[in-house]
């Protein structure tokens, strides 16, 4: 009875102490990560800095030993033959600055960069999309990244004047009726909502990708390497971010129009491959079965080839797509009066004017689509 009376005096001595040094010990004022109280959707805080990401956090250095990468195998950063490739790329950057800009913000390059556009005309036509909240958000991010993509480019390897660029709901009406084989009724307006704007946003971004992972090989600087991979991280998770969005509403009829989501993308893709003239560089969301991953879906998410890697594409494929003409020498489409920089302009020299007869319009059927209009005039490849 005593050893009782004992162990339970021992006990409560201990949980007093306990309890006084606790309410004696000052009070904590160091920082502590905590939960984060995220903002509502659409919003930022007063101080971004109350969203703790860790407290081992540093500033973003690459050149700091910490964080430097190993040591290229060439001295040289930029050689003279990397600056064309990117000057190239320039001319997709804009256009889907401006796309992006226009659809999400109502306003372009002139009015949240002006002097990245180096003098270049403005856009034709852009405006203002009707888009839900979701699609407003993911637009307007990649809108801001096509600015950041401008400027890196042009302070690494040089800018180039932004060419004219048409973004009319007439460019993107003549697309579609291209890429259909038929004037669609009414003419599509990709501003018109979430769903045309996404589909329309369907055909250049994977350009752009093609264009980067062509351009690989030509590279030796390490800057360019580095730049180019980090363009091309980008611009194919926004063709994914797309191609994704899409998917989820592949079975979806467009209305006024009784064509699926999938069938809008099959086609496109199909007409970039006849303006290309390359073979099949581009897949659409549903795929015959030779085409889909392993050849064991028909399902497709991600464009790529038989090994699934991303398929490449030559600056003079690129120009026959974004020309609509399927001809690098003559422009049109995104390009009224030609894409500018060393190699599209390259190309524009060297047009030589052959009778209609000779050499039609790639991409046209005039017979059984005359309400197409016709080129200016005819060029025939001199390589």
């Amino acid at each position: 009875m005593d050893l009782t009376i004992y162990y339970f005096l021992w006990f409560t001595t201990c949980v007093l102490f306990s309890i006084s040094t606790i309410a004696s010990m000052p009070p904590d004022t160091s920082t502590k990560p905590k939960s984060p109280n995220y903002p509502p959707f659409g919003t930022c805080p007063i101080n971004v800095s109350e969203i703790p990401l860790t407290q081992y956090i540093v500033p973003y250095d690459d050149d700091s030993p910490r964080c430097a990468p190993m040591p290229p195998r060439t001295a040289v950063p930029v050689y003279p033959y990397d600056k064309p490739p990117f000057h190239f790329a320039l001319n997709l950057e804009f256009t889907e600055a401006e796309w992006f800009l226009h659809g999400s913000l109502g306003i372009g390059l002139d009015q949240i960069a002006p002097e990245l556009a180096h003098g270049g005309p403005p856009p034709i036509d852009g405006r203002k999309a009707n888009l839900d909240e979701v699609t407003q958000k993911i637009i307007t991010e990649f809108a801001y990244q096509e600015v950041g993509h401008i400027r890196y480019i042009e302070a690494i390897f040089g800018p180039i004047k932004r060419p004219l660029i048409d973004i009319s709901p007439a460019l993107w009406a003549r697309i579609m009726d291209m890429a259909f084989e038929h004037k669609l009724d009414p003419p599509f307006d990709p501003y018109s909502d979430s769903l045309h704007y996404m589909i329309a946003s369907y055909y250049v971004p994977y350009v752009g990708l093609n264009g980067y992972t062509g351009a690989n090989p030509n590279l030796d600087g390490y800057y360019s390497k580095r730049a180019l991979a980090g363009l091309l991280g980008v611009e194919s998770a926004q063709d994914a971010i797309i191609r994704g969005w899409l998917f989820e509403r592949k079975q979806i009829i467009v209305k006024p129009y009784n064509y699926t989501v999938a069938e809008f993308t099959d086609n496109m893709s199909n007409l970039r491959n006849r303006l290309a003239m390359c073979g099949i560089k581009d897949e659409g969301l549903i795929v015959p079965l030779e085409l889909g991953a392993e050849m064991r879906l028909c399902t497709n998410v991600i464009s790529a080839n038989a090994d699934s890697v991303s398929y490449r594409r030559t600056p003079k494929e690129i120009l026959r797509i974004m020309y609509l003409t399927g001809d690098e020498h003559i422009p049109g489409g995104f390009y009224p009066e030609g894409a500018n920089g060393e190699i599209a302009r390259m190309y524009l020299d060297q047009v030589r004017p052959h009778p209609p007869d000779q050499y039609p319009y790639p991409g046209y059927n005039y017979e059984e689509y005359p309400y197409l209009d016709p080129p200016p005039y005819y060029g025939k490849n001199p390589l």
